[in-house]
């Protein structure tokens, strides 16, 4: 399955369509903000105990992008495009730090 295909799927399942309202847009960026938290705490807890549950961790990730392709779909973007964006702002990122 790929990046695209899952948010497609995601959407369907999330009942979004091309013009969510106010409340889905909402309630979507809340369940990634809090889905984002329980990474959080996952990190917290290593930091803490000295100990990582992985398993937990990539459980979360992928409640996380389970959220983010939802939203994905929410604004009419491809994942895969916003990943393409996201890999070339990086890229300007590092040679525009690297030609300091």
């Amino acid at each position: 399955m790929t990046i695209d295909e899952y948010a497609a799927w995601a959407a369907s399942v999330a009942k979004v369509d091309e013009h969510p309202s106010n409340e889905r847009l909402s309630y979507l960026g809340l369940g990634l903000a809090g889905e984002s938290g329980e990474v959080a705490e996952h990190i917290k807890k290593l930091l803490r105990d000295d100990w990582l549950d992985k398993a937990g961790l990539v459980e979360e990730l992928g409640d996380v992008i389970y959220y983010w392709a939802c939203l994905c779909a929410a604004t009419g973007q491809q994942p895969s495009g916003l990943l393409e964006a996201s890999a070339a702002k990086i890229k300007r990122r590092i040679s525009e730090a690297a030609s300091r």
